[in-house]
């Protein structure tokens, strides 16, 4: 099931969520211009490897894509959910709060999986905030999905429903992988950090005053 467009509109130009689309569409492109050798380099030297840490790579990490399917995914939920989060907290708050949960995102990772050494590497965790974020302030804006069963169509859904659902994927999954420690696949405890992260940041750091009443304008 695939996100595609939300109901909730927004009343400001997404420029940052557009600069955060361009600078990962950018890196990746780099990634795929690189030679084998090369790139796995770049990926080890920017990625995320609890076993190595670094804290620069809590940064670089959410910048990196495995592949088209990771970079478009995480792209497509970004704008989806991006640009009503960035119409609440403004143009300069928001990119504080993205990073600051795909820091957190990192860290959750790493904590739970320490001696790991395999790259971590993807917007995703930052994402999850940003999901986060807006089941806070947008619950009852409704979602169209695409899916496919024999053949493709959409539906429209509550964005809790389909956010808490997505959530609980998550926790569901990490509980499955924490007998699979440092074997790779997805960051799921990553995704729980980011999520909760964006939450809380939301509350904290307060909506634009004057853009208080948009808030769930599906109500």
């Amino acid at each position: 099931m695939i996100p595609i467009k939300v109901t909730q509109p927004s009343h400001s130009r997404p420029v940052v969520t557009i600069a955060l689309i361009a600078i990962n569409m950018y890196v990746f492109l780099h990634e795929e211009w690189l030679d084998p050798y090369a790139r796995n380099h770049f990926i080890a030297l920017y990625s995320l490897r609890p076993a190595y840490f670094h804290a620069e790579n809590l940064v670089t990490h959410m910048f990196l894509h495995a592949g088209w399917l990771h970079v478009l995914g995480n792209m497509l939920f970004l704008w989806v959910f991006g640009d009503n989060v960035e119409d609440i907290l403004g143009h300069f708050k928001y990119p504080i709060f993205y990073l600051l949960c795909g820091v957190t995102a990192g860290l959750a990772q790493v904590v739970i999986d320490p001696y790991s050494r395999i790259p971590m590497v993807g917007a995703s965790g930052a994402i999850a905030g940003v999901m986060g974020a807006y089941l806070v302030k947008f619950p009852r804006s409704e979602v169209k999905i695409l899916t496919w069963f024999l053949f493709i169509f959409t539906f429209d859904v509550p964005a809790w429903a389909m956010l808490i659902y997505w959530f609980a994927m998550q926790l569901f999954g990490g509980y499955g992988s924490l007998g699979e420690a440092s074997q790779g696949g997805t960051a799921f405890f990553a995704h729980i950090g980011g999520f909760i992260m964006g939450i809380i940041l939301v509350r904290l750091m307060g909506t634009r005053q004057r853009y208080w009443r948009r808030e769930d304008l599906s109500w």
